[in-house]
């Protein structure tokens, strides 16, 4: 093994937190990735002399650590194979659908699996080259399960945390998993194993209890060499501040206005944004909308349907399918029930930047969030960030992470369809001033936990289970 490394907090996750982009005069620079995780822990890794692990989107093996705008960025190369088995195969084939209720039929590949385990080694490998005696890691996420074991062997004098994005399953469907073992031992190397909500850490440790056979005590796990994993729910947040004062800028103001007037100026705008995705529950949700517009409940002359789908892993067949399913089933309610100039759904397949996410939040006058399972569901928090007049609605599934916290939205079963169009229908009748009392009780839980408070606390109780070993991460949130 090389000597210890220089990094006193170290990120471990499938990507790193930017995305190489090519310049008009030819040369190849970076581009910071939007997203929360990145804004979170960019003020803890400064302070920290951390560094991020991640792959960078490209087949070349042979990368060399860079830094950019101040972040000391580790990448990890994947040949065509790897991205072939261990992302889209085993992370997105296997574990993606397996974690999701199996909501998609997850395959099962002994050769996807070889690959699964060969990338986290060399995740980890890196890991235990860069970080300092005694430092802190934090790993990311269901492509990472085993880097916590694998770096344990490697560096036992580390800290390690572990964050799960995505749900994780109950004990009937994790058991169809032919290296379910290996798994739960991989996520055993950490100190502290977090999920987004109590009811995976519980089966997290009811599992770990039936299968590998350790002893357990509420959310403790005791291992035979005399370590403790604890196992807790940590539900993620966006920035607030950033969507906030996105909200309230004149630009964002200007643009959800033109949004509405390029709709024709309905009197209610329904919206929908989400990655084009088997769990997100499009199709259902679209088909509950179009049933309410065919039997009168809504006139096209007045309301529409923004639904916006951001492609997705599209070298995969099964998002190659729900994609075709999606356009087929767009083209048939618009033909059927539009009129000239007046769609019943507006149907956007593309990305978009934060700002015109943002105008689109302030511009819609209910947000439909209806996944079929979600670890989360960040989407529907960035809504409620954004309505700052107490004003809009939120339709949103029992089945997101978010249902937890927003308990004032308007919450649907997005299996039951009726009950779906029941819901909208409330939604779309519902008094200002019942509107308004439940996005203040909303805005006061997402306003009051944001991502740096969920990182914030994440690295805090890491800190505080192994109290003997390492160092302190300092935390440089502002006060």
């Amino acid at each position: 093994m090389t000597d210890k490394g220089s990094a006193d907090l170290v990120i471990v996750a499938n990507r790193l937190p930017v995305d190489r982009v090519t310049n008009a005069d030819g040369s190849v620079g970076w581009r910071r990735s939007p997203g929360g995780l990145v804004t979170a822990l960019e003020p803890v890794l400064r302070a920290n002399e951390g560094a991020w692990i991640g792959w960078p989107g490209s087949t070349e093996t042979e990368l060399e650590p860079f830094m950019e705008d101040g972040l000391r960025l580790v990448p990890v190369g994947l040949s065509d194979q790897e991205v072939e088995y261990f992302y889209e195969g085993f992370s997105n084939g296997t574990l993606w659908p397996l974690y999701h209720d199996v909501v998609a039929k997850p395959e099962f590949h002994r050769d996807w699996w070889i690959d699964y385990v060969k990338v986290n080694q060399r995740f980890a490998d890196r890991a235990a080259e860069i970080a300092s005696e005694g430092a802190s890691v934090w790993v990311q996420d269901y492509q990472m399960q085993l880097v916590p074991q694998m770096l344990r062997e490697l560096r036992p004098d580390l800290r390690i945390g572990f964050f799960l994005h995505i749900p994780f399953p109950p004990a009937e469907l994790f058991q169809q998993l032919p290296w379910r073992r290996q798994i739960l031992e991989g996520l055993l190397g950490a100190d502290l194993v977090g999920f987004q909500l109590a009811g995976g850490a519980a089966n997290f440790v009811r599992l770990v209890r039936q299968r590998v056979g350790h002893k357990t005590h509420r959310d403790m796990v005791y291992l035979p060499d005399g370590r403790t994993v604890k196992a807790a729910a940590f539900p993620i947040s966006i920035d607030t501040a950033v969507f906030q004062k996105l909200a309230e800028s004149d630009s964002v103001a200007e643009r959800a206005a033109e949004i509405r007037t390029e709709l024709g100026n309905p009197r209610t705008i329904f919206l929908g944004i989400d990655r084009l995705d088997y769990t997100k529950g499009i199709y259902a949700r679209l088909r509950a909308y179009s049933e309410l517009v065919r039997d009168g409940h809504f006139d096209v002359e007045d309301t529409v349907f923004v639904q916006v789908a951001t492609p997705s892993r599209e070298r995969v067949g099964q998002y190659r399918v729900l994609r075709d399913d999606i356009d087929r089933l767009v083209g048939r309610i618009n033909g059927d029930l539009g009129r000239i100039g007046k769609p019943v759904i507006s149907y956007l397949h593309s990305s978009y930047p934060q700002h015109e996410m943002a105008a689109l939040y302030r511009a819609a006058d209910i947000m439909v969030v209806t996944p079929l399972r979600d670890g989360m569901n960040l989407v529907a928090k960035e809504y409620v960030a954004c309505r700052l007049e107490d004003d809009g609605a939120l339709v949103l599934s029992e089945f997101a992470g978010a249902a937890d916290e927003l308990r004032q939205a308007w919450l649907v079963n997005p299996y039951d369809i009726n009950g779906m169009k029941s819901a909208l229908r409330e939604a779309y009748d519902a008094e200002p001033r019942e509107i308004n009392r439940r996005m203040r009780a909303m805005r006061k839980t997402v306003l009051e936990n944001d991502v740096s408070r969920w990182a914030q606390h994440f690295l805090e109780e890491l800190a505080a289970t192994r109290p003997e070993h390492g160092k302190v991460v300092r935390d440089s949130t502002p006060r």
